[in-house]
């Protein structure tokens, strides 16, 4: 186990990737902060229960992280009771499918701006104390639709794509503060959102990708989890593709 005690904020921390990825983090018993905007505290409390397992004495909020104000106030009070941030990984996310000649105004802004505008939000709140301290890790959840599209996901693959460029530029800004910025671009993971799939959809899906088997959470995980570790300190700027072949 490497930097114990190290603080780490995952958004979208209550299922799927998230919640993996701070069980992941939990292992080496640093303090986990969860953020989720769920209609109930149930997949919270849920995951909290999991990681106090771990001893690591976990919070959770409900946050929307498409708001400036309210993130800004969650990191304001973070920083203002633990001293710092180690750890951001900016993994909020939602999706509204459709073919972009039926696709609404209000489903583009609003993949738009949890997705997008939350990576902003977010990374810009915790800077500030990375600087201060010298060091920092932040890891951003893109997508291999941002990589190569998809069909039906103008939204989505424009918000993922703009993770890419953003993680690129932010990581030559903060470079010299020994800050890494750096995002995990996951192809078809196994998730709650996969599972309701019809079977003929999945089977399509497992066609396109060369290890013939979906991607697990965990798989994530573990990506994100070596991106914020001293063997991953000379890494910055880099799009880690954990998609089983899908995309080369």
């Amino acid at each position: 186990m490497e930097d114990q005690g190290r603080i780490v904020v995952v958004t979208g921390g209550s299922k799927g990737i998230g919640r993996s990825v701070a069980l992941k983090f939990a292992e080496e018993k640093a303090k986990i902060i969860i953020v989720h905007y769920d209609p109930d505290e149930h997949a919270s409390r849920e995951a909290i229960d999991l990681l106090e397992r771990h001893e690591c004495n976990p919070e959770s909020h409900k946050v929307d992280v498409s708001s400036k104000q309210e993130v800004d106030d969650l990191f304001k009070d973070i920083i203002s009771r633990h001293g710092r941030v180690d750890v951001l990984v900016n993994n909020a996310g939602i999706a509204k499918d459709g073919l972009l000649l039926r696709m609404s105004e209000s489903d583009w802004d609003t993949v738009l701006n949890v997705n997008l505008k939350s990576v902003f939000n977010c990374t810009k709140a915790v800077l500030k104390s990375m600087i201060k301290q010298r060091k920092g890790a932040i890891v951003s959840i893109a997508s291999v639709a941002g990589q190569i599209g998809n069909a039906g996901q103008a939204n989505y693959a424009a918000s993922k794509a703009g993770i890419m460029g953003f993680t690129k530029t932010i990581a030559r800004e903060v470079a010299s503060r020994g800050i890494t910025v750096n995002a995990v671009a996951p192809g078809f993971i196994n998730t709650e959102m996969t599972a309701a799939l019809p079977d003929k959809a999945i089977e399509s899906y497992l066609q396109q990708i060369p290890l013939g088997r979906l991607g697990s959470t965990e798989d994530v995980a573990e990506a994100v989890y070596w991106l914020c570790s001293d063997s991953a300190g000379y890494i910055t700027g880099q799009i880690i593709h954990v998609n089983g072949g899908m995309f080369m």
